[in-house]
């Protein structure tokens, strides 16, 4: 009878955490097991070509037994003998592959660059969550005994002397029996191995082999008009073995690119950049990026998932890695694939590994290279791209306090009064008056108002480009970035511009001087509605403007009230921005208003009225009575 041993692990409950706490799913235990059995066969290959032996046909082998619920997986490996079953799965993270490895490293007497995937020790007890019992049968290569090694993962394990044909080692499961939370009867179900392998283990370098049933046309039927077929099992090799990525880029074409990205990524359209490049450092890495030709649907919806996927040589670890990419780049889709990474990490643990932020900020240095160079060479195209994911590189700016402000500046593009094109703020900074210091903007929801603005005519009458902004966000980007190369952003909307010639300031005050008690007749008319009225030296053709006062800008005022509402909080005091009308001197209206102002009064209050509800109306804002403004303008009118 064969001997009970302990663990020699700390306790039961360190192997209690390594089954049920480590990984997010119980079918890695699947991952763990294939990956193990690479690592064995990779030993093997260095074994045999040390000794000058041929490795011959390696691979791993599945095999399913429905009626008695075991679940094989056969590896043509180095095996293991009886010490270092012991050694290995009698310790827990104890790992052979990695102390191996290191072996290696010490007689090439430097870092070894064989791929080895499990380096962690713990993922062998993964096979516990779905098992009852393990056995795992083992020979090594150039012995003549074999040993078996049984466990149920709680009490011990014992070893005793085995048959077994050839080298390698034989794992194999005794399934849970199915209850109320888990179906452990699918892993004994070939379509279902078929697609974790798929999934988890498509490019391990050696076939994965099982024999699963298919339709097979009876030959003897061939000729009949309805040929019969029969259900056969088939050995079938499950796994693709050779990743795109691992191909030199010199030998991929830009089809096969397209056509991988339409495969693995759920698109049915070629996407509109690759990005492909290798890494060797401190951390080595592979990564295929791709940014897409439109906007995925569901884009903006929080069940949205960002991320790329990550694979540790070959081995899948997780899909929608998040750490991988800043949020401002969640438009970009593709894989990473490093040799520096454990596989036995969980969800958990990556968040906290600094391997991956160092994996991050390359990847990000280098899609944000690809979108200077694709601004650069092919405006076109950038041009589609900031239709797309625009919103995104914004976003990037202000987030986190600004903290990416100095990467995104020289990518932003924003609507521009100069010919309808977009514009970066490099291009327009260029383009500036010799004398002008601000870049001007104004904001509304319509490109078309926005130009029909009458401080836009008074801009342009002056020879000044205007940026139009016509997003939400644009005012928090240009409060985050509060200059570009020396220049501030001023709201042409808001505050004093300063346009005028002496001769001019001097002429409005005049007039202002002149005209002071309408002035303040207008105010007292507007009393709690407007902070001032004064005469405008912004106005060239219309007759009134709002403006806002320093402080908050009229779009942020409608931004906070949009946020508020949404939020639930219509009954909290709106937060507003200070207004101050101003009246154009010149235009006729204004000396109507003079006109009534000295021989009927009540009449001029209804003007000032109507120019305050017209000041409105230009800025998107509603009038608090729209029967009452309806009324004065037919009164009006008909006098």
């Amino acid at each position: 009878m064969a001997e009970k041993k302990e663990f020699k692990a700390e306790s039961k409950r360190l192997l209690d955490l390594m089954i049920n706490s480590i990984y997010t799913h119980k079918e890695i235990f699947l991952r763990e097991l294939i990956s193990n059995a690479s690592d064995a066969i990779d030993k093997y290959y260095y074994y045999a070509l040390q000794n000058h032996q041929d490795p011959g046909d390696l691979a791993i082998n599945i095999q399913l037994d429905v009626e008695n619920r075991l679940l094989t997986i056969q590896d043509d490996g180095i095996g293991m003998d009886k010490e270092e079953l012991e050694e290995n799965l009698g310790t827990i993270a104890k790992s052979g592959s990695l102390a191996f490895k290191e072996e290696l490293a010490k007689k090439e007497k430097g870092e070894s660059d064989v791929d080895i995937i499990g380096q962690f020790g713990v993922g062998f007890y993964a096979a516990f969550m779905v098992a009852k019992e393990v056995k795992v049968i083992s020979k090594k290569a150039g012995s003549d005994e074999a040993y078996e090694w049984v466990s149920d993962g709680a009490n011990g394990y014992t070893i005793e002397p085995a048959i077994k044909e050839g080298h390698g080692t034989t794992v194999i499961l005794s399934l849970k029996e199915d209850d109320d939370t888990e179906r452990y009867s699918q892993y004994l179900d070939s379509n279902q191995i078929s697609d974790l392998v798929k999934k988890y283990s498509d490019f391990i370098r050696y076939p994965i082999k099982m024999d699963v049933e298919v339709e097979r046309m009876i030959e003897s039927t061939k000729d009949q008009e309805v040929p019969e077929y029969e259900t056969v099992k088939e050995n079938k090799t499950l796994n693709s073995m050779v990743p795109l990525w691992k191909r030199p880029k010199s030998e991929i074409t830009k089809e096969e690119f397209d056509q991988f990205y339409k495969e693995h990524f759920y698109d049915y359209s070629d996407p509109m950049k690759t990005i492909f490049f290798n890494v060797e450092g401190n951390v080595s890495f592979t990564a295929l990026l791709y940014i897409p030709s439109h906007v995925p649907t569901g884009f903006y919806s929080q069940d949205y998932k960002p991320g790329l996927q990550l694979y540790s040589r070959g081995v899948f670890i997780m899909d929608h890695c998040e750490e991988l990419l800043p949020d401002y780049l969640r438009f970009v889709k593709g894989l990473v694939d490093s040799q520096d990474l454990s596989l036995n990490i969980s969800r958990e643990m990556l968040q906290q590994n600094h391997q991956l932020r160092i994996i991050r900020n390359r990847i990000e240095k280098k899609v944000l290279n690809e979108l200077s160079s694709m601004l650069v060479k092919d405006r076109k195209e950038y041009e589609t791209f900031w239709k797309n994911f625009g919103l995104d590189l914004k976003f990037g700016v202000y987030n986190n306090f600004g903290q990416d402000k100095d990467k995104l500046e020289n990518l932003l593009l924003f609507n521009s009064t100069k010919d309808g094109q977009l514009t970066t703020l490099s291009e327009y900074v260029d383009r500036m008056k010799e004398d002008q210091k601000p870049i001007y903007y104004v904001t509304g929801s319509s490109l078309e108002l926005m130009e029909k603005l009458p401080i836009v005519k008074k801009l342009e009458s002056k020879g000044f480009e205007v940026l139009l902004f016509n997003a939400e966000v644009d005012e928090f980007v240009v409060q985050t970035l509060m200059e570009y190369r020396e220049h501030s952003f001023q709201n042409a909307s808001q505050g004093d511009l300063d346009l005028d010639s002496e001769e001019e300031k001097k002429e409005l005050e005049e007039k202002t001087q002149s005209n002071q008690s309408l002035l303040d007749f207008m105010k007292e008319t507007l009393k709690g509605e407007v902070e001032d009225v004064r005469l405008s030296s912004r106005l060239v053709d219309d007759p009134v403007t709002l403006v806002a006062g320093n402080g908050m800008s009229f779009e942020m005022e409608k931004v906070y009230a949009a946020l508020s509402a949404q939020n639930g909080n219509a009954g909290m005091p709106p937060m507003k921005a200070t207004r101050i009308l101003e009246i154009n001197p010149n235009n006729g209206i204004f000396a109507k208003l003079q006109n009534s102002y000295e021989s009927d009064p009540e009449k001029a209050k209804e003007i000032t009225k109507v120019l305050y509800d017209q000041a409105l109306l230009i800025e998107g804002f509603p009038i608090q009575d729209p029967i009452e403004y309806s009324r004065l303008v037919c009164t009006l009118l008909s006098d």
